[in-house]
């Protein structure tokens, strides 16, 4: 039975993944700071797969604790979500996001490196593109300067484990993410920003639950068919499955080269007021929103080309806009 490492296990992408994990069969650590989730989130995990995953409360910029954990525990991959993640909020503490996404992945890497542990995942994001000059995204488009701190620390964190992986028996995968959203069809794991919420669709399912009175739409003039920007977003249990497959792939030795990289997209693009008119549609719920200026660091539109996933890793997205929205509101209800 393979022993899976998952950092930032307890947060939004990372416990439905983890979910997926023991449902496949794998053991599961999680390491969690607690920073963005709920210790909650462990019995949740639980209930849903009846199967405890064991967890350790370590902030990965402590480089002893680190090394404490790796020298007390033997793991035969590592899936990597622990990190800060938000744009808007990256542009006003960039030190802080530099601090945590490229000190806590550095410190990784080396103990996995002295203790041998080969098999790596990076949760990486569409944002290393920037803007992008054509549409869809593949994944051999350019490396534009990022928009934002946290795209930099995404690019930069690629080319870390890039060069890791060249001086070491290290073999990874990033998985470049496009907006995941969405739950779990059980309603036990969701979204949950902490504090006022960064994303768009727990800005959405919080604004319809009464939570906040208003949801602001960044932007409205953006050469889009409406005006509003446009994203691919991508149910998280897709999200979730991609990982279970890179993951297989490094431990069957598939992989082409030491250092992949897949986009993770459904290859479709929506704009906020189609994603919006689909949350009104599938849960029945007016939204209160309003037109308001664009937000520093965010990019006009972006979608994935989803080929080299889909036929290379052998992942595609199986689920729709709708059911992740409905999946989102119906786990919103339940924190009421």
């Amino acid at each position: 039975m393979k022993e899976i490492l998952v950092t930032g296990g307890l947060g939004f992408i990372g416990s439905h993944t983890v979910v997926e994990l023991q449902n496949e069969g794998f053991n599961v650590v999680i390491i969690d700071n607690l920073s963005n989730s709920t210790i909650d989130v462990l019995d949740k995990i639980t209930s849903i797969t009846t199967k405890k995953p064991r967890y350790f409360n370590i902030d990965l910029k402590n480089k002893k604790a680190v090394q404490q954990f790796f020298k007390e525990n033997e793991v035969d991959g590592v899936i990597h979500f622990a990190a800060s993640k938000a744009v808007g909020e990256s542009v006003e503490n960039p030190l802080e996001y530099y601090e945590n996404n490229i000190g806590s992945l550095i410190y990784l890497l080396q103990e996995m490196k002295a203790n041998n542990v080969i098999n790596f995942i990076f949760s990486s994001s569409c944002t290393v593109y920037g803007q992008a000059n054509e549409l869809p995204i593949t994944e051999n488009a350019p490396i534009k300067p990022a928009e934002s701190p946290y795209g930099n620390t995404k690019q930069i964190g690629e080319e870390i484990i890039k060069d890791t992986t060249k001086i070491s028996a290290i073999k990874a995968i990033a998985l470049r993410y496009f907006n995941p959203i969405g739950a779990h069809e059980s309603a036990k794991i969701g979204e949950l920003p902490i504090g006022v919420p960064q994303n768009l669709i727990p800005f959405i399912t919080q604004t319809a639950a009464g939570i906040r009175e208003k949801l602001a739409v960044f932007g409205s003039d953006y050469d889009t068919p409406d005006g509003t920007a446009i994203r691919d977003y991508i149910h998280v249990i897709d999200l979730a499955k991609a990982h279970i497959i890179a993951l297989k792939r490094l431990l069957e030795n598939k992989n082409k080269s030491s250092f992949e990289v897949f986009n993770i997209g459904t290859g479709k693009g929506n704009s906020v007021l189609e994603v919006i008119q689909s949350f009104e549609k599938v849960t029945g719920k007016k939204l209160n929103y309003e037109l308001v200026d664009r937000r520093e660091g965010d990019i006009t539109a972006a979608y994935a080309d989803t080929t080299i996933a889909n036929t290379k890793l052998g992942w595609k997205a199986k689920l729709t806009l709708d059911e992740a929205l409905l999946s989102a509101w119906k786990w919103q209800e339940t924190l009421k």
